[in-house]
């Protein structure tokens, strides 16, 4: 997952506004931090994207994200 995919499918899944507080603020006790804290110390899109998925709930038919390929692992 490219970055510029993981940011449209948190727009996607969450609203522009509300999915930038997210990337900001959001503690993602799995990855020790922020999504943005995560992403900067080069954690994987797909694994915040993930790991994002995972803590707030979203279901499993749409943690690949809109518009976006299965994941090949």
């Amino acid at each position: 997952m490219r970055l510029s995919e993981f940011q449209r499918a948190m727009s996607e899944e969450f609203g522009h506004a509300y999915s930038g507080v997210l990337i900001r603020d959001h503690w993602l006790a799995a990855l020790g931090g922020t999504a943005a804290d995560a992403l900067d110390s080069g954690v994987p899109a797909r694994a915040v994207w993930s790991a994002i998925c995972e803590d707030l709930q979203v279901p499993l038919e749409r943690r690949h994200g809109r518009g976006l390929r299965e994941p090949s692992e």
